[in-house]
């Protein structure tokens, strides 16, 4: 097998640019990007929150952009998924497709997939009205109405960023008693553009090319559901709420509430799964020993697998910078 420096295990921003400092630094570098290739931003249409793009970019040509530096910079790239790898000592051997590879170092760089809904009409606008980020995309949403999903800390930082930008919040959660911490309650109790839907869910995603509304499906028959209603949600009698009429079936309640976006904060998967041995949180995040160190002595860690904290482009390619530089400062001590 033909030895590599680095071999950097995923391809969205924190790997990508990892490999840009590998390969500048003089390190033979492979990228094992995938079959899918180049992370959540892939599925990402407007990027105005990255550095040096006044007009925004594309998701995809983003990614574009930041795969062909790394390969002028002399990275070499495996499109074919992670299997399998050895990380008891260096040299460590990865498996990716029919194909194993020897490196030297190892950066992890898989990232985070969010959860979402799996409900009919959701995956198909998913960067066309469904997003699962609002530092990233709530200024699309100015005076619109929006809806986010989920009942815990995320999904009301969310709600609270998106109030800077939409007309109104509407968080639907399917308990009755959100999991968020107090003082993140109180701050979207008290916002006066906040909302709340509990026992209920949704059903299904309508529109024509974009969101337009949703089929909201609830347990809840006593007319208590909603809490501070927005103006754009009408009445909330058993029998009609927001202009339409509400049918039984199957026991629940199904009724439909226009809106222009929503938000899915109801976690994240974090791609760790595949890596045994390397030491883990109770959600399955890599645990950062030292810098980008994990547990494992030449094994490095970027971006999203990791970072439960911010999980933005930006972020995960600075984690990619600092991985990069550990690596290659680790390597000039085994010499």
């Amino acid at each position: 097998m033909e030895m590599y420096d680095v071999i950097i295990l995923g391809s969205g921003p924190a790997g990508l640019t990892a490999a840009i400092y590998t390969t500048r630094a003089s390190l033979k570098t492979l990228v094992i990007a995938g079959e899918k290739w180049g992370g959540q931003l892939q599925l990402t249409t407007d990027v105005e929150n990255f550095p040096g793009f006044p007009e925004g970019i594309q998701g995809p040509d983003l990614m574009s952009n930041m795969r062909k530096q790394a390969e002028h910079h002399g990275a070499e790239f495996v499109d074919e998924n992670f299997s399998s790898g050895n990380f008891s000592k260096s040299p460590f051997t990865v498996q990716a497709g029919e194909k194993s590879y020897e490196g030297k170092s190892i950066i992890i760089a898989t990232g985070a997939d969010t959860k979402w809904l799996g409900v009919p009409g959701e995956k198909e606008k998913i960067g066309r009205g469904v997003s699962s980020c609002a530092p990233c995309d709530a200024a699309f949403f100015k005076e619109k109405n929006v809806i986010v999903v989920g009942g815990g800390d995320s999904a009301m930082e969310e709600a609270l960023v998106l109030t800077r930008f939409a007309k109104h919040v509407t968080i639907i959660y399917r308990g009755d008693t959100l999991r968020a911490s107090e003082i993140m309650q109180k701050r979207a109790f008290e916002n006066e553009k906040i909302s709340f839907v509990f026992n209920t869910e949704i059903a299904e995603v309508k529109g024509e090319m974009k969101v337009e509304k949703v089929t909201l499906k609830t347990n809840c028959t006593d007319g208590s559901i909603i809490v501070k209603p927005g103006e754009h949600m009408g009445t909330t009698t058993v029998d009609k709420i927001g202009g339409t009429e509400i049918k039984k079936e199957d026991n629940n309640l199904l009724w439909e509430m226009p809106i222009d976006g929503i938000f899915v904060a109801i976690g994240h998967i974090p791609n760790s799964k595949v890596f045994p041995g390397i030491d883990v949180d109770e959600k399955g995040f890599i645990i950062v020993h030292e810098h980008t160190r994990t547990n494992k002595e030449g094994v490095f860690v970027a971006g999203d697998v990791h970072d439960r904290q911010y999980m933005q482009a930006v972020t995960a390619a600075g984690f990619g910078c600092a991985a990069a530089l550990e690596a290659e400062r680790w390597l000039e001590v085994q010499k």
